[in-house]
């Protein structure tokens, strides 16, 4: 059967991250949702997705096709009622439709919304997924719980050094090539899970359940509670707690981060710290990009939801449940506002437009620090996002 991920309505809920990004590549747990797919598959997926992002990534069509809801986990109740869809079939959650059996003739044209085929009701009463940006911090703890089983199972840890101190060693894996020394690792409260070549510097204190993927790194004395997630290749530092960073993003120095999400190629200077609770311990809320406002979230801890591309300066200091959009740049003393445009370029003091051939050239500088080609697909993205978001720098009008 050949499996596509489709976005689905909680693609605008899910924005600014979305913006770059089908929702099934959107990194919750230690996997993205789609490499949670695969690995549970044993099979490679495409995405049906916005027209601007299908270059990079890719739409395969057969002629049977089983298109899954990006926002959805697998579980083995999910799998096993997908695998018995037959063609014309959909598989729903309450109102969601999870999952459809359709022909490669009505790929192209499918929408979740119109969906007519024969309705199959599922059993799962807890289906985990990702409706809200907030979901994906919030949530954490169960995605990295499940993705630590599906990766460890039948699997032994590498040894863990004598160097660290350690809670609970039965639910800490260490995989081959990484590094950690001198740390203490306490997973009495969930599973610590340490990745391919990844390292972890002298002094860090982790409380699970935490995730550091391949490539990633932890600087010393850094301090991590959990539910967190350290995306491949990123490097962290400072008090970090509850944040899920998706890749080849930095935090390297002090300050404090809470209830976050931190997107690709993402770098907050040194001394950032981002309120994460009010101080009138009211309820948080969080720019929608489909609403146009500000939205109740339900939570009371809620930081920095900060989209791909984005940077900050030392000394930045962002309020609760601030939002920042794709390629923006901030910088100067005070508190800029909480709903920070795409290609925004200032801070508290007002903001101009970050120009897109110095976007580019500031991109492709950093991506050659990690060996990664910023390339056609990445620009043409870029490109896309600067123009429809155009309407949000209100500066420019």
């Amino acid at each position: 059967m050949n499996l596509i991920l489709f976005d689905g309505y909680s693609r605008t809920d899910l924005l600014p991250f979305t913006f770059t990004r089908p929702v099934a590549a959107i990194r919750f747990g230690i996997l993205t949702i789609a490499e949670k797919w695969q690995k549970h598959l044993n099979t490679s997926v495409s995405y049906l997705t916005q027209d601007y992002l299908q270059p990079k990534f890719p739409l395969i069509t057969q002629a049977d096709n089983l298109l899954i809801n990006g926002s959805v986990c697998p579980d083995d109740i999910i799998i096993s009622e997908i695998k018995q869809l037959k063609l014309g079939e959909g598989l729903y959650a309450g109102n969601l439709l999870v999952a459809a059996n359709i022909k490669a003739a009505d790929v192209a044209g499918f929408d979740e919304t119109t969906f007519q085929g024969t309705k199959i009701n599922s059993k799962q009463e807890n289906l985990l997924r990702i409706a809200f940006v907030y979901d994906i911090f919030s949530k954490n703890d169960k995605a990295i719980a499940a993705d630590f089983a599906l990766l460890t199972s039948g699997r032994k840890s590498q040894p863990i050094s004598l160097t660290n101190q350690v809670v609970n060693p039965e639910h800490i894996f260490i995989e081959p090539g990484a590094k950690v020394e001198f740390s203490i690792l306490n997973a009495s409260a969930g599973p610590i899970y340490i990745g391919k070549d990844a390292e972890v510097m002298e002094g860090c204190k982790i409380r699970g359940p935490f995730a550091l993927c391949e490539h990633g790194g932890l600087k010393m004395d850094a301090k991590i509670y959990g539910a967190t997630t350290v995306g491949p290749h990123c490097k962290v530092g400072g008090e970090v707690n509850n944040v899920v960073f998706f890749a080849y993003s930095n935090k390297g120095h002090d300050g404090f981060l809470g209830n976050a999400v931190i997107g690709e190629w993402c770098n907050l200077g040194a001394d950032t710290n981002c309120s994460n609770l009010k101080n009138t311990y009211d309820e948080v809320k969080l720019w929608s990009y489909r609403t146009q406002r500000f939205d109740q979230t339900g939570l009371t801890f809620c930081g920095l939801m900060m989209a791909d591309h984005a940077k900050c300066g030392i000394n930045t200091m962002f309020n609760t449940g601030t939002v920042v959009g794709v390629g923006a740049n901030i910088f100067g003393a005070g508190f800029p506002r909480n709903f920070i445009p795409s290609f925004a370029w200032g801070g508290a003091q007002g903001f101009d437009t970050f120009q897109l051939n110095k976007f580019y050239k500031m991109a492709e500088a950093m991506f050659a620090r990690r060996n990664v080609v910023f390339d056609e697909n990445d620009k043409a993205i870029i490109a896309h996002v600067y123009k429809a978001t155009a309407e949000f720098r209100l500066w420019e009008n």
